[in-house]
């Protein structure tokens, strides 16, 4: 494991996990903590005052590194929230069709279907063929089950079980020469991939801050462009509404104010984001991008799988989903984590199962060879097959 960034994860652990979670740098932490620290030693001045202020100032800031205005997003814990808020409002009738993708993130599913039940209308996924071999076939794909009755789109800009990035704005801009709203699912987007909300045009967009930004558990943020602003109504209804000193964005105030809570890792947004502009984080991204590329590779030739996309920057980022076949999945993580000391997650799409490594600064070619170990003895003990 490579030290040469401080981050807290485990020493003894192979972690190849970075999706799912992040860990904070020991900095970054530390800075957390100190925020923490702020809120217990004076938590009515804070919470009331000073946190309000330096939450104010961190949403610009995040809204200044994903080129958006600083009055079209607002922190929420995780995107799951984000898409529970916009899926509660969207104003959906009987027969209405949301229209997506076989690819997304199963707790969002759950979210458009649970909502769609409700409100009698149709949650479409529709079937992206794989493997694929161009970003047309994807977005020819996509429109295929678009009918007279679509009323939106939902996908991910990478998908979490096969960690492919689809094309959004391609996607994005179509839908709109179709009158259709754009939601996009980007949880693992910012610190991974440039984002830049203007250039991809979707109406609205939420991204983990935990993840690939490295900031503490709980921070996230959602966009929706202004033009959308005034149909979404808060999960929680609180002092925002109806404010007694409303200001100048009653999106802000509806989705900022949310009664009493620790705010503190929204506070380190701006921290983050220095962490990642003092210590070149482009060029360390960059390295873990071709890391990527190489590892899949690499792992390729050595076990024979077809991958389901062009090994490629076009398609891949700083993860990478290896098809396998197995019979019982869960205790294939358990393995590879008890007897391995290997975390990493092992994630299905229907009837398919993936093992999908990450890359992050601290992951070094001896964790892959660690892994390719492990694949090599799961493979002649026949727990899985490629």
């Amino acid at each position: 494991m490579n030290d040469s960034f401080e981050f807290l994860v485990q020493k003894d652990i192979t972690f190849l996990n970075f999706g799912s979670f992040g860990s904070c740098p020991k900095e970054i932490f530390s800075f957390y903590q100190q925020k923490q620290l702020e809120l217990e030693r004076q938590p009515v001045s804070f919470i009331v005052e000073k946190g309000i202020k330096e939450l104010n100032q961190a949403r610009e800031a995040l809204a200044t590194y994903v080129n958006c205005g600083p009055d079209d997003l607002v922190f929420v814990i995780n995107p799951s929230y984000a898409i529970n808020t916009i899926a509660k409002s969207f104003p959906m009738s009987i027969g209405d069709e949301i229209l997506s993708t076989n690819l997304e993130y199963g707790a969002l599913n759950r979210t458009w279907n649970y909502y769609c039940n409700q409100k009698g209308a149709k949650f479409i996924q529709q079937e992206i063929p794989l493997p694929i071999s161009t970003k047309e076939e994807i977005v020819d794909a996509f429109f295929q089950g678009y009918t007279k009755n679509t009323k939106a789109i939902f996908l991910s800009e990478i998908t979490s079980s096969t960690a492919l990035i689809l094309p959004v704005h391609d996607i994005c801009i179509e839908a709109k020469k179709r009158g259709l709203i754009t939601i996009v699912d980007g949880a693992h987007v910012p610190g991974q991939l440039s984002l830049d909300l203007q250039y991809l045009q979707a109406d609205i967009y939420t991204g983990a801050c935990h993840k690939w930004m490295m900031a503490p558990k709980g921070a996230s943020f959602l966009y929706v462009h202004n033009s959308q602003q005034s149909w979404i109504d808060p999960l929680l209804i609180s002092w925002g509404y109806q404010s007694d000193f409303p200001s100048h964005s009653r999106f802000i105030d509806y989705h900022q104010t949310c009664g009493t809570r620790d705010f503190s890792a929204f506070l380190t947004v701006p921290f983050c984001i220095h962490f990642m502009e003092n210590n070149k984080w482009k060029d360390v991204s960059l390295f873990n991008k071709n890391t990527a590329l190489e590892w899949a590779l690499n792992l390729q030739d050595e076990f024979g799988f077809d991958p389901l996309c062009p090994i490629n920057h076009n398609f891949i980022g700083q993860m990478f989903s290896i098809p396998i076949r197995t019979n019982d999945p869960i205790k294939l993580k358990h393995i590879l984590l008890n007897d391995y000391q290997i975390e990493i997650p092992v994630t299905q799409l229907k009837d398919k199962f993936f093992i999908r490594y990450s890359v992050q600064a601290f992951n070094d070619d001896s964790d892959y060879k660690t892994l390719e170990y492990a694949l090599k003895k799961l493979q002649k003990s026949k727990i899985i097959e490629f």
